[in-house]
């Protein structure tokens, strides 16, 4: 077609040929951009082979698993585009699934890193990602992850259940002691008050929060003890004033923690400062009437302090000591307190002492009930008509042989009670003394008294020996017969009244040894002088004529 135009035109040879050689050197030009275009298409496939290999390979590394793609150059896998077509699906799952492992180490990071800053207390979290390890995503990694996280929450665990129970702690020492329990936590820590918020569980808020624990317990025991010398007072005065059970029972929930410990007392407001002051007040009160009865008192417990001794036969105080001690009291002399403390300190040893004299004192009751008997059997010996039948008399002749069998026991009765008493004296280093006198001169003055007696009885029966041949005589000479209702010398012998009181039975040990009349001069002084000291009760005049008699020498025979 272009030679037909050329030869229309009139193209010369010449400006063919050079017309063709521009047209083939155009031609080259074109074909060379192509074939370099070309070029630069399979390098960038390869490049873009050898990069997604690459990044393939990466995240295979980076995740611990091995390569899906693996490239064999001595064999020909076709096309550089269907080869690029087979990577790249495989390198995008794989980018899908990095970015997924990489949400997973972002989860447990975040945890970790909320809970160590909960562990820290480092306040606010920073909204900001943590940093991760692009290099290892690993399925091992992150299991030492979760391992991690599983530790952190464990002592979160731990450190949640830690402050929960020292706030439990806390709410019942502030229920007790009538504190505001938010007041007190919010000066450990303010995060420990809000409920929906974030708590701190640093060590810092666990050292304060056991610190506020302790504080509050050793306030709790200083008031607890407080309180329990308080209701110890105020039982004590109760005592002291003979309160009436109905006005102690209002304060029943105060003593009934006198002997309790700390961990016992859990009830509200039990040991508030206003409970405290409440109860001081009552004992200041109780006080203020313990000064107003303080004489009463102390006239009660001197009544106490001389029934002790009445029962058991021991000297009380004098009264006219106690009048001046209450005449001092009233003038403010003498401290009414300290007088009481030495009643009671009296008190205690006297029981102590009344404890060590019981046994002897059973026995001197024994021994007196016998004296009691052995007057009585004296004046029975003496009635005339004692076996003359009448009503009631086999019971006196009962009576009569136990009280013989009875007195028969005396001697043996009277050394055992005087070796027993001896004992006692050793031991305690004083006198055993029975209503002001000592024991020991009652049976030794019982032991002559009862001497007399035999005495006396034997005298008598040889009287009544001598009587007797008297009377045998004059019937032989005169042939009658004198009375033998009366004794020689025309009087009758006296009797001894059967009665009398129990307080003077001590006295009247030998009553029964010496109301018959006795021939020895000597021997009737000393027994006038013993009558008439237990006829006056005195036992200050006994105990000298007692002196005095056992100081005569015994009567001749």
């Amino acid at each position: 077609m272009g030679i037909i135009i050329w030869d229309e035109v009139g193209e010369t040879e010449t400006d063919r040929d050079k017309m063709l050689l521009e047209l083939e050197r155009e031609c080259l030009e074109v074909y060379r951009r192509k074939v370099d275009q070309a070029n630069r298409c399979r390098a960038q496939l390869r490049q873009a082979i050898a990069d997604a290999e690459a990044e393939l390979a990466s995240i295979c590394s980076a995740m611990g698993e091995r390569p899906v793609h693996i490239r064999q150059s001595d064999q020909s896998v076709g096309s550089l585009k269907l080869e690029l077509g087979k990577i790249l699906p495989e390198l995008e799952e794989m980018q899908k699934r990095k970015i997924e492992r990489r949400n997973q180490f972002l989860l447990v990071l975040e945890e970790v890193e909320n809970i160590t800053n909960d562990i820290k207390g480092q306040g606010e979290h920073v909204l900001s990602k943590p940093p991760i390890d692009e290099t290892d995503l690993s399925m091992r990694k992150l299991e030492e992850l979760n391992c991690h996280l599983q530790a952190l929450q464990k002592e979160k665990s731990d450190r949640v259940e830690t402050i929960r129970k020292h706030l439990c702690t806390l709410y019942s020492h502030c229920s007790v002691l009538g504190m505001d329990f938010n007041e007190v936590v919010s000066q450990v820590n303010p995060t420990l008050t809000d409920p929906e918020g974030p708590r701190s569980l640093s060590d810092h808020t666990i050292d304060n929060l056991d610190a506020a624990v302790q504080k509050l317990r050793e306030v709790k025991i200083q008031r607890m003890q407080k309180l329990q010398d308080l209701a110890t007072t105020m039982l004590e005065l109760w005592n002291l004033m003979d309160t009436p059970i109905e006005e102690q029972q209002e304060y029943q929930h105060i003593t009934c923690n006198i002997a309790a410990s700390e961990h016992e007392i859990t009830q509200a407001n039990s040991l508030s400062e206003d409970f405290i002051k409440y109860v001081e007040a009552e004992v200041v009160r109780l006080g203020e009437v313990k000064a107003s009865k303080m004489k009463e008192l102390v006239v009660k417990k001197r009544s106490e302090l001389e029934e002790i001794c009445r029962k058991t036969h021991m000297l009380p105080v004098s009264d006219s000591a106690m009048d001046q001690t209450i005449v001092a009291i009233e003038s403010g002399i003498v401290d009414a307190t300290l007088v009481l403390e030495h009643l009671e300190q009296h008190i205690s040893k006297v029981k102590e002492e009344a404890l060590s004299r019981k046994e002897i004192l059973e026995k001197v009751e024994k021994w007196l009930s016998a004296c009691d008997e052995e007057s009585w059997l004296e004046e029975y010996n003496r009635d005339d008509n004692r076996y003359n039948a009448g009503r009631g008399a086999h019971l006196t002749l009962k009576r009569a042989e136990k009280a013989r069998n009875l007195v028969n026991k005396l001697p043996v009765m009277v050394e055992a009670l005087a070796s027993k008493t001896i004992v006692w004296e050793r031991e305690k280093g004083i006198e055993f003394l029975y209503d002001g006198i000592r024991l020991l001169s009652m049976l030794e003055e019982y032991n002559l008294l009862r001497q007399e007696r035999e005495e006396e009885h034997r005298r008598q029966r040889d009287h009544k020996k001598l009587q007797g041949q008297l009377i045998a005589e004059q019937e032989a000479l005169y042939g009658s017969k004198p009375s033998p209702s009366k004794p020689l010398g025309g009087k009758k012998a006296p009797r001894m009244s059967t009665g009398g009181t129990a307080t003077n039975r001590r006295l009247s040990l030998g009553a029964g040894m010496h109301q018959t009349p006795k021939p020895n001069k000597k021997a009737d002084q000393r027994q006038v002088q013993v009558d008439g000291a237990l006829s006056t009760g005195s036992f200050e005049s006994y105990n000298k004529n007692l002196s005095f008699a056992l100081t005569q020498p015994p009567p001749s025979s």
